[in-house]
């Protein structure tokens, strides 16, 4: 249990910084150590969440022929195709199983190790993966390949909550969206690379196509290697570990100056509130008032996220570019330009995402994904009378994944760093990351089904739930870009029925501290001796 971040202290604090930063380009707020620190982190975590979203689409026939030889070999009989599909069907989607299991224990982790340590840590689930994985048909185990999808999934669901909250808290404010992008684009580039190592010249071959899960431990020893040298959160290290030399020489690298005492200032700004209070957990998130539309918001945003049918499109591609009239000699190289398209649309948001906000991009993205999947649906009903319709329904695949990624493909990580204090966060990643897997594991189980049942008409029930997701976002998310956490809150508080002055009080008011017991906590010194600095 845990009073509110006072939003006067935040708010005071904005101020101050205003005035000083309004100069700045966003420019010099990349130093080399933030660079390096975001794409070693990417590499290693959101690259390897979309590198196995693909891999499994190119060697889908083989890794199904090995089911069955494997099925003969052991019980005399071929497996009946129902069965396979159920097999093949677990095997995708299984990951989203070991995903959510990383989301849960996410919070304890990140905790106790640190954000860094976190992704650190989690090295050891992709390099084991790795192995079951690449070994299975050595070993004629398919329940290895299964097992080690289970477990990749544990990376991914751990990395996809770490990851943000890392970036989250070593970027500036300046920045913040633009480097919380690159959790994104590194998600795309894990697609496209997935899809440039399954083509048939590579290692999309029955012989070969074990090698496309061994790759997946180079991301993991780049990370081992690079990431130590780096600091942890100062975030973290200032409020959660009360170390302040360790953090300011954080800050010092991170920003690429000496004087951070500015950066320090806003950090204690919310520790002088939070000194002696503990880590939010889901339950208590749930019930604090002043943050309700907050979390309703993130797990929307979420849930639109994985349910928009974007991860269906992956799954399936060769599917459904089958189902669309392409030859199939042809279909990896069409399937190429959809991991293209999304990589250059995610870069484009990266870029643009701090002059536009993340409110028109959201919205837009979802509200073009409408268009499009409408005219998809209208494109393979007809496609059999007219001969130039499968290219129409390529276009709008296009379409599809870059208007996914201009907005509803990263921005939700965004939004999540960004709505909650610092020791309501964890939680919130933690429900983010619940709410993320859960409606990832239904797309990748029922979507063959879903197809099968629909036909053509399958992807309006993608576009009613984009549909519902952009209304949503139109009526409630405000915009976040360069606000405060006080800023952000006071935007929430009319619909939480709560006053900005009355925040602190709804948030635990049973633990709430007298303003001069606060004030004497704030100033008083740090435990091992360490000196701490007081806001005047």
């Amino acid at each position: 249990m845990e009073p509110a971040a006072a939003p006067e202290a935040d708010t005071l604090v904005a101020r101050e910084a205003g005035g000083r930063r309004a100069g700045r380009s966003a420019s010099s707020n990349w130093s080399g150590s933030l660079i390096v620190a975001s794409l070693t982190g990417a590499f290693g975590s959101s690259f390897l969440y979309g590198y196995n979203l693909s891999v499994v689409n190119a060697p889908a026939v083989y890794i199904k022929k090995f089911y069955n030889e494997t099925w003969e070999r052991r019980y005399g009989f071929s497996v009946d195709e129902s069965t396979l599909t159920l097999l093949w069907s677990v095997t995708v989607s299984i990951f989203a199983i070991g995903g959510l299991v990383g989301a849960i224990i996410v919070t304890p982790i990140v905790k106790f190790f640190g954000r860094k340590c976190t992704l650190l840590l989690n090295n050891v689930f992709a390099v084991t993966a790795a192995i079951l994985m690449s070994l299975s048909q050595l070993a004629g185990s398919f329940e290895m390949l299964i097992l080690g999808r289970i477990i990749m999934g544990v990376d991914a669901g751990i990395s996809l909550s770490a990851l943000p909250m890392y970036l989250s808290e070593i970027s500036p404010k300046e920045i913040r969206g633009s480097l919380g992008q690159v959790t994104a684009i590194f998600i795309c580039v894990g697609v496209f690379m997935g899809q440039v190592l399954g083509l048939p010249e590579i290692f999309g071959t029955e012989s070969r196509w074990p090698f496309l899960f061994g790759v997946i431990v180079v991301p993991a020893l780049v990370q081992v290697v690079i990431l130590p040298f780096l600091p942890e959160s100062p975030r973290y290290l200032l409020l959660e570990k009360h170390n302040t030399s360790k953090a300011e020489k954080a800050f010092q690298t991170f920003l690429g100056k000496d004087d951070v005492s500015q950066e320090v200032e806003e950090v204690l700004a919310e520790s002088r509130v939070q000194r002696n209070t503990k880590l939010v957990s889901v339950l208590q998130l749930l019930r604090t008032r002043a943050v309700r539309w907050q979390v309703i918001t993130v797990v929307v945003t979420m849930g639109c996220y994985q349910l928009c049918g974007l991860n269906a499109i992956w799954y399936y591609t060769n599917n459904i570019f089958s189902e669309a009239g392409i030859n199939s000699e042809t279909i990896p190289y069409v399937t190429l330009s959809t991991g293209a398209v999304e990589t250059l649309a995610a870069v484009s948001s990266g870029l643009v995402i701090e002059r536009l906000g993340r409110r028109p991009l959201l919205i837009g993205g979802f509200g073009l994904m409408i268009v499009f999947f409408a005219v998809l649906t209208v494109s393979l009903t007809l496609q059999n009378n007219v001969s130039w319709l499968p290219y129409l329904s390529i276009f709008c695949i296009l379409a599809i994944i870059a208007s996914f990624c201009i907005g509803p493909g990263g921005i939700p990580f965004v939004l999540t760093g960004e709505f909650f204090q610092q020791s309501q966060r964890p939680a919130a990643f933690m429900v983010a990351g619940t709410v993320n897997w859960l409606s990832n594991f239904a797309v990748g189980l029922l979507f063959p089904f879903i197809q099968s049942g629909l036909q053509n008409y399958c992807f309006l029930v993608f576009a009613a739930i984009c549909f519902a997701g952009a209304t949503y976002l139109f009526f409630v998310l405000p915009e976040t870009k360069n606000k405060t956490l006080s800023e952000i809150s006071h935007a929430f508080a009319k619909r939480n029925k709560v006053s900005l002055e009355m925040q602190e009080m709804n948030h635990y008011p049973e633990e709430r501290k007298s303003s001069a017991e606060q004030e004497s906590n704030f100033t008083s010194s740090v435990d091992n001796g360490e000196a701490k600095q007081a806001i005047v």
